[in-house]
């Protein structure tokens, strides 16, 4: 669950950092490898843990995934259609959730604060910003 959730957010942040104008294959702290969204990686470690982290917890938590939804050979654990299903949707849900930026203090989804993170990168790669903050929980 941990890698189909971390799939899913880098391609949230890939496309974030399209929108704003970033080449999300050449990053800062990922190494530049053919094929791998290195800025996307870079970014998506402040949501990590509060988007896929807390989704999975979730999942098992509130009994949204069980052992019906995971198929098991050759030693391998592998979440089915069914459970794919029901993760995405849990993923989109919490993508959706509404806080309260910590910065700004109105409210908006994590999509959004993904958006004004890749946005804030870009105007300190340009530098209209100074120091680039990352976006923290708590």
């Amino acid at each position: 669950m941990l890698s189909y959730g971390y799939t899913l957010l880098s391609g949230e942040i890939t496309n974030e950092l399209i929108r704003v104008g970033l080449d999300p294959y050449i990053g800062f702290f990922h190494s530049n490898v053919y094929g791998r969204p290195a800025l996307a990686l870079d970014l998506m470690e402040e949501f990590r843990s509060i988007i896929v982290d807390s989704v999975v917890l979730t999942c098992i938590n509130k009994k949204i995934l069980d052992k019906e939804h995971f198929d098991f050979n050759m030693k391998m654990c592998l979440l089915n259609e069914k459970g794919r299903k029901e993760f995405v949707k849990a993923f989109r849900n919490r993508m959706n959730q509404e806080i309260t930026h910590p910065v700004f203090q109105y409210k908006l989804n994590y999509r959004r604060v993904m958006e004004l993170q890749a946005r804030f990168l870009a105007k300190v790669l340009t530098g209209e910003i100074e120091e680039y903050k990352a976006f923290v929980v708590r």
